[in-house]
């Protein structure tokens, strides 16, 4: 039986898992329920080895995201607000708690932007590996014009996604981005027609699943995020030296050739779960991806 959530809808079909955003009436937005759960879902995305990617999307055809619920009102973002929150730390921003997370998984991670994505509707985007939009979609990094600033470790992953020019632009005036705007920056890989939205994220879901090693794709993530903050090229070419000794002599890189050789698809039989039980090579004290809060 799939798990039930408050704010978010669960279909696994085949390997491919989609997560919608389910408070269409809200826009969608953000509250610390649905932060929470977002968690919860890709820790079980990451233990279950018959998911291979999972598509985010939002409910309805206005908002993918608004951005955080706002009804606390003119005191929404005061960490006053949260003193009843006994799960939350006040000096931690909830936001941050979830990039990290997104940015820990070892499956891909495809947005499919349905609408508006605003504040932590848009960055919750930035640590997914593909952002596929409609071409109403609208992008926002509205901070400054709210009093704050950048949450969800926006500030790290927006200028390495697009560059420091245009997040500097985006960021400081806060304006809102067309689709064919943050397809030209780099924002969004694809920008479809809204009623093409989820077959094309399902469609690059399943260019993943059906020919690749899933144990490939999670080092593969990891390594091209965690080399964005390297210092030297030497710090890739000795981690990609230990996996590449790994990975082969390991049973997927037999079949991957004999299955090139073949001219067929490779039946992989790593498992994603197995080969992340041991602590990765990168991870540090406390982890990466501590998601400790929900």
């Amino acid at each position: 039986m799939p798990p039930s959530f408050e704010t978010l809808r669960w279909e696994l079909d085949g390997p491919v898992l989609t997560i919608t955003l389910d408070r269409a009436d809200h826009m969608n937005a953000m509250t610390r329920t649905m932060r929470r759960e977002l968690c919860r879902v890709l820790d079980l995305a990451d233990g279950d080895d018959a998911v291979r990617a999972v598509v985010f999307t939002g409910a309805g055809t206005r908002a993918f995201c608004a951005g955080f619920d706002l009804a606390g009102g003119p005191a929404s973002f005061d960490p006053a607000n949260r003193a009843d929150d006994a799960v939350d730390e006040p000096d931690r921003d909830g936001g941050g708690v979830l990039a990290l997370r997104l940015f820990a998984s070892t499956k891909p991670l495809i947005a499919a932007v349905n609408g508006a994505a605003v504040g932590i509707g848009a960055a919750m985007t930035l640590p997914m590996d593909l952002r596929i939009a409609a071409d109403g979609a609208r992008f926002g990094f509205v901070y400054a014009r709210r009093g704050i600033v950048p949450d969800a470790c926006a500030s790290w992953f927006l200028p390495r996604v697009v560059g420091i020019g245009r997040a500097l632009e985006w960021s400081l005036s806060g304006r809102l981005v067309t689709g064919a705007e943050a397809l030209a920056g780099g924002l969004v890989q694809r920008l479809v027609p809204a009623d093409e939205l989820r077959g094309a994220a399902r469609a690059a879901a399943l260019e993943i699943a059906e020919n690749t090693a899933p144990v490939s794709v999670a080092l593969t993530r990891q390594l091209m995020w965690r080399m964005l903050g390297a210092n030297h090229p030497m710090a890739a070419h000795r981690l990609e030296s230990r996996l590449i000794a790994e990975r082969g002599a390991s049973a997927d890189a037999r079949e991957g050739v004999a299955a090139f050789a073949a001219k067929r698809k490779p039946a992989f039989e790593g498992r994603v779960s197995e080969a992340f039980a041991a602590p990765e090579p990168w991870r540090t004290d406390p982890p990466f991806g501590a998601c400790d809060e929900r």
